[in-house]
């Protein structure tokens, strides 16, 4: 029997698209080099000479079509210029990625090996490949700027001690970092650990990188907490010089400052705050006038007189741009002689204050308003729960004051709503705490009258304050530089598809103008109250909004219904208040515009720390809620689908909103397919759907508080 000839495939079978993907992917080992077809021929191990002619014929069109430079006859390089798009990385579980490019309809697709060096949400510069499929494709060229070098996991070291692997969860990173045994730190196997990538060698599968802090045994209630801190990095302590800096500060209040401020010691003044607070920020004041009309004072601590420019305690706020509030501990943006003692309103104490002070009538219309630094007394420190038993008839210090501010407020509240702002008043999970921060039990912090109150008159000074700076006296814009918190028009796809939602549910949504919008979404948040379903469709219903940011570029804030807002009453816990505070004062001095750049990188950063601090406060919370649950493994739930995706369904418990997972393979009865238009999973045999929104109930089959996730099992 003769001997079959091996049979090849020439790339002319492969076809045109097939091997200009190979060179492109072969060059950008290689993207500054120049090669010749000879040595392409060999990188790619085409032998035959129908493989290598077809090479020069791909090489030649890839050239004219300015993909490839050919830099003299026969030699090319990457057109770099041409084919690179910059974008942020993100990738999947199995370690393929997708990179989002600014302008692009959709994102580019990077095959797994095709990452290079990059990490999750890098900046990176990656090549598109010449396909004309419908899903775009390319490879990492560079990272441009790495989008964290340090990361939280578990160090598992090798047999023999002489290196080891920190494995970090795949949301966050999907490689181990390999650590050598030069770079432990001491850390033991096993030990919770922050590890840096300090390399990241062309042949190694793993970035290099070093232990920088050993936090702990895994699970521990204090490791996981500074674990969560560690992996935005939040700090959990000031830095020895700061709080020496700080320790200097003469906090005293001197009589010849008093003579540079209105002097508003003899005004009723109160301050009402959570009751576990220490930090009071704000206080109000409230006083007939001889006309019959109020004067309302919004006073807040005034931080940038003790907080200067340039100090290490201004250096130090600008950094951490806000205070974390995690479930048993804020870590605040100053010091504690700051923020607990200096700057916070404790009653019968002077203390510095910067005001918007106003005077309205009895229908709370503004008549008048001033602006400056004050200094104030305050006279009562409330909880809101004494001011509301106080608006809910009972009797109380400073009680006529509490009903007259709570009467103006619900004015002021009445006509933002009608003008089409939207009354989220979302339910907050809070923790009954032992004395070593473990839960006892869960409860929910929702508004009353009283919050209202003092939300509305902050939300007046923030408001008249931005309208001061913005506006001149004929109501023209001024053009000055100023710290805005903007609200973006939400999304009309989101909404569209949150109305179709919500129809499975008997509730509708009207779409029309600004105002008919607002006004019906609030009707819809007024619908669902108290129903099964509320937590869920207000959830939806907030995810159609823009995220609110600060910007120096004012376009207004969509949820408030204000064209000019700003934040400028808590200054203690959020840097762009004290901004906002060294602007207007710069202005009341008569001082210029400044350069707006400066300030524009502040806002950008203030906001991405924003949503640093956010995030980490709701990983705390999932934290809490899993040690809350984790004795209770076993036990049965009555409970509500709260996501629907292609590999379970999530359940929310109503009585401590802990959210835990189905997996779709953990569902025995039938074959789930995920339906994505509905919101649903369905049975492929029996036709059985389970819905968003659907109560359904669940064993607790698991309860892993390192990586903060509840497993259930499906049984009813």
């Amino acid at each position: 029997m003769s001997k079959k000839k091996k049979f090849i495939k020439t790339p002319n079978e492969q076809g045109y698209k097939q091997t200009a993907h190979k060179i492109l992917r072969y060059m950008l080992k290689y993207p500054s080099k120049q090669l010749n077809h000879k040595q392409l021929a060999s990188g790619l191990q085409f032998r035959n000479s129908k493989q290598k002619d077809h090479l020069i014929k791909v090489l030649s069109k890839l050239a004219s079509k300015n993909q490839l430079i050919e830099v003299s006859p026969g030699k090319f390089k990457l057109n770099v210029e041409k084919n690179s798009v910059v974008g942020v990385i993100d990738f999947t579980t199995s370690g393929a990625a997708y990179v989002n490019v600014e302008g692009f309809d959709q994102d580019i697709y990077i095959p797994k090996g095709q990452s290079k060096n990059a990490l999750q949400n890098d900046l990176v510069q990656l090549i598109i490949h010449d396909n004309s499929g419908k899903k775009k494709e390319g490879s990492i060229l560079e990272v441009i700027q790495r989008n964290r070098t340090q990361y939280v996991g578990i160090l598992e070291l090798s047999k023999d001690g002489h290196y080891g692997f920190v494995n970090v969860d795949q949301t966050s990173l999907h490689v181990d970092i390999y650590v050598s045994s030069k770079n432990l730190a001491g850390a033991q196997n096993g030990d919770k650990v922050v590890a840096e990538v300090i390399d990241w060698p062309e042949d190694a599968d793993s970035p290099f990188g070093k232990i920088i802090d050993v936090l702990g045994t895994p699970g521990d209630h204090e490791v996981e907490i500074h674990a969560i801190l560690a992996e935005y990095g939040l700090p959990s302590k000031f830095p020895e010089e700061v709080e020496a800096e700080a320790a200097q500060l003469d906090t005293s209040i001197k009589p010849e400052e008093i003579k540079r401020r209105r002097d508003m010691r003899d005004v009723p003044t109160l301050t009402i705050d959570p009751a576990d607070a220490k930090d009071f920020d704000d206080a109000l004041s409230i006083q007939k006038l001889e006309n019959g009309n109020w004067e309302i004072g919004v006073h807040i601590a005034d931080v940038a007189h003790y907080v200067q420019p340039g100090s290490l305690i201004d250096q130090e706020a600008h950094e951490r741009a806000t205070s974390v509030y995690l479930v048993d501990r804020v870590v605040p943006m100053l010091p504690e002689i700051l923020s607990n003692e200096a700057c916070s309103l404790r009653p019968n104490e002077e203390k510095y204050t910067f005001s918007a002070v106003f005077e309205m009538d009895d229908n709370a219309n503004i008549v008048n308003n001033w602006f400056g630094r004050t200094v104030t007394y305050s006279d009562k420190r409330m909880a809101y729960e004494d001011a509301q038993d106080i608006i809910e008839g009972k009797d109380g210090d400073m009680k006529d004051e509490v009903l007259t501010l709570n009467r103006l407020a619900k004015i002021l509240r009445q006509c933002r709503l009608e003008n089409g702002a939207i009354s989220f008043d979302k339910v907050e999970v809070k923790f009954k705490l032992d004395d070593k921060g473990n839960p006892l039990g869960v409860y929910f912090k929702e508004s009353k009258e009283a919050n209202h109150l003092i939300e509305e008159f902050m939300l007046l000074a923030n408001k008249k304050v931005s309208e001061f700076v913005s506006l001149n006296k004929k109501g023209k814009e001024t053009d000055r530089t100023f710290i805005y918190r903007i609200h973006d028009d939400p999304n009309p796809d989101k909404l569209l598809s949150l109305k179709q939602f919500i129809k499975q549910f008997g509730y509708g949504l009207n779409l029309g103008d600004r105002k008919e919008t607002t006004d019906s979404i609030n009707n819809l948040l007024k619908e669902v109250k108290g129903k099964g379903e509320e937590n869920m469709v207000e959830t939806l219903a907030m995810r159609t909004m823009s995220k609110a940011i600060y910007s120096t570029e004012n376009i207004g804030h969509y949820g408030l219904a204000f064209d000019y807002y700003s934040h400028f009453t808590s200054p203690i816990r959020r840097y762009p208040d004290i901004m906002a505070h060294r602007l207007l004062q710069h202005y009341l001095d008569g001082g210029k515009s400044p350069n707006p750049e400066p300030y524009e990188e502040d806002c950008e950063y203030s906001s991405q720390r924003e949503r640093l601090a956010a995030d980490a406060e709701r990983d705390s919370i999932k934290f809490m809620q899993v040690k809350y649950l984790e004795d209770q493994v076993g036990e049965e739930f009555h409970g509500l689908i709260s996501g629907v995706t292609e590999w379970g369904i999530y359940i929310e418990l109503p009585d401590s909103r802990a959210e835990g997972l189905v997996k779709l393979r953990n569902i025995r009865d039938d074959h789930y397919v995920f339906d994505h238009t509905n919101y649903s999973i369905v049975g492929q045999r029996t036709k059985k759907e389970y819905r968003l929104g659907d109560a359904v109930k669940v064993k607790l089959v698991n309860a892993d508080l390192m990586k903060k996730q509840l497993d259930f099992e499906l049984i009813g």
